[in-house]
C-alpha cells in the first residue's frame, strides 16, 4: 500500500512539472524592451507574477530615475555643489556598490560620466572629431571621487556645482535582479528577466535543461557564434555595431571612457558573466573602455566572473573558464 501511494505521489509530480510552461510578456519599461519570462502551471498565477515583476521594475525607476524630477536621484543632481542630500538605504548601497566598481576600474565605470558634455554623436551627423580642447573640457566635472557618501546619514554629495550621476551603465541590471529576487521569494521556480539584452535567469527550463544565452556575431546579428548554457546567474552584453563613428580609419563606439572623453576603440562586443545583472551591466561597460588585454587580465582576476570579448577584427576572445563551442554559419 505504501508504495503505491508513492507511486501515486511520485506520477502526480511528474505530472505537475509537465504541466509547466514558460509564460512571456514583453514591454517597454525604463525606457527600454522588457522580456518578463515564468514557469508556471496557468497563465492566471503566471500573470499574476509578471505584473509583481513589473510593478516591482517601476518602483526601481521612480528610485533612481535622473529623468524623474521628484526621484531621489535627480535631488541629488539638483544640490550638486550645495548641500548632501538624505536618501532611502537602498539607493545609498547602489551608489556604494557603484563607487567600489568604479575604485576596482581604475575610472573605467563612473556614474558621474552623466556629468559629461555631449560632444559625440552617433546618428551620422558627425562629419570631424571634436576637438582635443573640448574633449578635455567635456569631462570636466566628471569623477566618481567627488561623490561623498555619509554612513550614519545615509547622504550623498556631489562636490562640484553642475555634477550628475545616472544609472544608465547598472539601472537596467539591478531592476532585472530586484525582480527575480521578488519571484523568487514568490515561489517562481524559474524564469528569464531580459531587461533590453540584460539577463538575468533562474531555475531551469520546463524540461529540465538550463536556459540558453545565444553569443551572436556583432556584425550580422542573425548568426550566432556559440549558445551558452545558463543556470541562476546573469548575462549582459555591451556592443558598438549599432552606435559608432569613424574617423581616420578608427571606429569610435557610443561607449565614452569617462576618464578621458573618448570613446572605446578596439572592441565590437563584450559579453559578462556572473551572477547579478547589476555587477555584469557595470563590468560589460567597464572592459569596453579598458580593452582587450587590460580588461581580459582584470577579469581573470575576478572570482566568479567570465567573459567573452569580440575585437574590432571580429576575433573571439574569452576569459581563462570559458570553453566555447563555437557554431558554423553557411
Amino acid at each position: 500500500m505504501l508504495k503505491t501511494i508513492i507511486h501515486f505521489f511520485i506520477l502526480l509530480f511528474s505530472i505537475a512539472v509537465l504541466a509547466q510552461k514558460p509564460y512571456k510578456r514583453t514591454l517597454k519599461l525604463m525606457g527600454s524592451r522588457f522580456e518578463i519570462t515564468v514557469v508556471d502551471n496557468n497563465s492566471i498565477s503566471a500573470n499574476k507574477n509578471i505584473d509583481l515583476a513589473i510593478a516591482e521594475i517601476t518602483r526601481i525607476e521612480k528610485l533612481i530615475s535622473s529623468w524623474d524630477k521628484n526621484s531621489q536621484t535627480s535631488k541629488i543632481n539638483r544640490n550638486a555643489g550645495i548641500k548632501p542630500v538624505v536618501v532611502d538605504q537602498e539607493l545609498f548601497q547602489l551608489i556604494k556598490r557603484a563607487l567600489k566598481i568604479s575604485k576596482l576600474t581604475k575610472g573605467a565605470f563612473d556614474i558621474s560620466y552623466a556629468s559629461m558634455d555631449k560632444v559625440w554623436f552617433f546618428d551620422g551627423s558627425m562629419t570631424q572629431m571634436p576637438s582635443e580642447k573640448v574633449i578635455k573640457k567635456s569631462v570636466e566635472k566628471v569623477g566618481y571621487q567627488n561623490i561623498i557618501l555619509n554612513e550614519k546619514k545615509h547622504s550623498v554629495f556631489l562636490k562640484l556645482s553642475g555634477m550628475k550621476i545616472g544609472f544608465g551603465a547598472i539601472g537596467k541590471g539591478y531592476a532585472a535582479d530586484k525582480a527575480k529576487a521578488l519571484l523568487q521569494k514568490k515561489g517562481v521556480v524559474s524564469g528569464i528577466i531580459n531587461a533590453s539584452g540584460d539577463l538575468n535567469t533562474w531555475g531551469k527550463q520546463p524540461n529540465g535543461k538550463d536556459w540558453l544565452v545565444a553569443i551572436v556575431n556583432p556584425l550580422n546579428k542573425e548568426k550566432v557564434f556559440s549558445w551558452m548554457p545558463v543556470f541562476n546567474s546573469a548575462v549582459v552584453t555591451s556592443g558598438n555595431y549599432e552606435k559608432y563613428v569613424k574617423f581616420n580609419n578608427v571606429l569610435y563606439t557610443h561607449i565614452i571612457d569617462p576618464r578621458t572623453g573618448y570613446p572605446a576603440t578596439g572592441v565590437l562586443s563584450v559579453t559578462i558573466f556572473t551572477k547579478t545583472a547589476e555587477l555584469a551591466d557595470a563590468l560589460a561597460t567597464s572592459i569596453f573602455v579598458m580593452g582587450v588585454d587590460t580588461g581580459l587580465n582584470f577579469i581573470n582576476q575576478l572570482k566568479g566572473v567570465e567573459c567573452i570579448i569580440i575585437n574590432e577584427n571580429n576575433k573571439i576572445i574569452t576569459s581563462k573558464n570559458i570553453q566555447l563551442n563555437t557554431i558554423k554559419n553557411d
